[in-house]
């Protein structure tokens, strides 16, 4: 039996092709210093941006910096277990986090590794933390509310499904209380919700799941944690990697909402990775891209085209200001790339107006295109009643004597503060939020004392629920229809004249 040349060289080419295909062709490097969560490494000459590469001990680390001569590698976990002269392998792949379904309901931390003891997060799925956002032709406008529960906010400050609205003031005045009774305020709509916190005591965390789980929120919310212990590499990618997770969602056209808890200490985090790593320091020691940084997490927010599926994801981004200091280099980057922020002002909030926002400085721009139509109809002209109300009260505090009609417009302006009080962890449907700003818009708070409102607030709720089930529907079924509560829209307006005016009979 004779064979042939070429049927020896085809076996041989064959064999070859499958050994080359057995061997792992990766490359390697070599630590040359490490400390302070970031490595030096040589010998990575063919590595990415971005990708992902392997110390001893299965310790993932991501290529920051490509320099002539070595790379600047951010270690994700204990940079003190990684020891100079160790190899560096890449891996070929951009860092990427687990995403679907088996993620609700759970704590992570930034890599999807499980916080909570409740076993591996059983998903098949990833998606890549850093992805170019949705461009403009693959957008539409904001045009569904995405209702917080808040009267203040609702009223005054709308926020629609899609849009990005900035949280910001001094620390210790409510931001985060925004953020949780927003996602509260979630339960039964379907949408999915992350919580993201970055640089918080481990104790506050424990608080806010503690929370969440009480009041059922966590059947549909993610909590993903780089605590203040975090090293921080975690905290830089922590809400990169959140917003991943809820990407998942939203290509496949489902609403989120995402709270940033807070962005202030993702751009520290930045900082400290970048002086570490030699980046020019610019304005207040932050490198110049940390605007980027931002920008880039925040476009990823956006109303998709109906094309795309119609998803959403909403931000609600968090900025701590020192001392006020609205005009300091992070929160002007990031007013600047919102949609509109709402201002929490610390002697609003220490004189127990809470939310304490500011309705001179707070602004939704897009919110009142989703806004509720019978909400635009009562509260249009709130925010500039409050306003003058503001004015007048510091004119008044000069003692003069005022005129009965400037009395009534300083009594209804206290009336309105007290309405629009809230406590925490109390998000209210849009029907009972409309109801209440008709009747203090209307004048029927005017005969109530000022002591009295909150209880006024709470009975006549009480009242429409109860022994006026009808008006509480008709003007549900109203609002789900486009009902605008004005004079056309007769059936709504009538019944909820007639159960104010019955309650205000009943409570004088």
């Amino acid at each position: 039996m004779k064979i042939s040349a070429d049927e020896i060289a085809s076996v041989i080419q064959q064999e070859i092709e499958q050994f080359e295909s057995q061997i792992d062709v990766s490359e390697v490097g070599t630590v040359l210093e490490v400390g302070d969560g970031i490595a030096r490494v040589h010998g990575l000459t063919n590595v990415a941006a971005g990708e992902m590469v392997e110390f001893p001990g299965g310790i993932i680390g991501l290529a920051f910096n490509l320099e002539e001569s070595s790379v600047g590698v951010i270690i994700l976990g204990d940079y003190l277990k990684i020891n100079e002269g160790d190899s560096v392998k890449a891996l070929g792949t951009l860092l990427s986090v687990p995403v679907g379904d088996a993620v609700v309901g759970r704590v992570l931390d930034p890599l999807g590794n499980p916080l909570d003891g409740k076993g591996p997060v059983n998903s098949s799925k990833t998606r890549p933390v850093e992805v170019i956002a949705a461009g403009v032709a693959e957008r539409k406008p904001v045009g569904e509310p995405m209702a917080t529960g808040l009267k203040a906010v609702d009223a005054m400050t709308p926020i629609g499904r899609g849009q990005r609205q900035l949280i910001i003031g001094d620390r210790k005045t409510g931001k985060t209380a925004i953020g949780l009774d927003a996602i509260l305020n979630q339960k039964g709509s379907g949408v999915k919700c992350f919580y993201v916190a970055i640089g918080q005591k481990d104790s506050s965390v424990a608080g806010v799941i503690k929370e969440l789980t009480d009041r059922g929120a966590m059947d549909y919310t993610t909590v993903i944690v780089a605590g203040a212990s975090a090293p921080a590499p975690l905290q830089y990618i922590a809400p990169y990697a959140g917003t991943a997770m809820a990407e998942e969602f939203m290509f496949n056209g489902g609403h989120c909402l995402i709270v940033y808890d807070d962005l202030s200490k993702q751009a520290v985090a930045y900082r400290e990775l970048s002086l570490l790593m030699r980046r020019p320091p610019g304005r207040e020691a932050y490198p110049g891209d940390v605007f980027y940084c931002h920008s880039r997490l925040l476009e990823r927010s956006s109303k998709l085209s109906d094309e795309l599926g119609g998803g959403s994801i909403t931000a609600l981004p968090i900025i701590e200001t020192l001392e006020g200091e609205v005009s300091a280099y992070i929160p002007t980057n990031v007013i600047s790339i919102t949609d509109g922020q709402i201002y929490l002002q610390p002697d609003l909030f220490f004189a127990g107006i809470r939310p304490a926002m500011n309705v001179g400085i707070s602004v939704s721009r897009v919110g009142g295109a989703a806004q509720v139509k019978a909400m635009k109809n009562v509260a249009g002209s709130l925010r500039l009643d409050l306003a003058s109300f503001r004015e007048l009260e510091a004119f008044a505090q000069l003692g003069t004597d005022l005129d009965p009609a400037t009395q009534a417009r300083l009594d209804r302006g206290y009336r309105m503060v007290e309405l629009l009080k809230q406590s925490q962890y109390n998000p209210l449907s849009m029907t009972a939020q409309v109801m209440l700003i008709f009747a203090g818009t209307k004048g029927y708070l005017d005969i109530v004392p000022l002591s009295e409102v909150g209880r006024w607030q709470d009975e006549f709720l009480e009242f429409v629920q109860t022994k006026k089930k009808a008006t509480w529907d008709t003007m549900t079924n109203s609002l789900e229809d486009g009902g605008a509560l004005k004079k056309d829209d007769h059936e709504a307006t009538i019944a909820v004249v007639e159960a104010l005016t019955e309650f205000n009979d009943s409570f004088k």
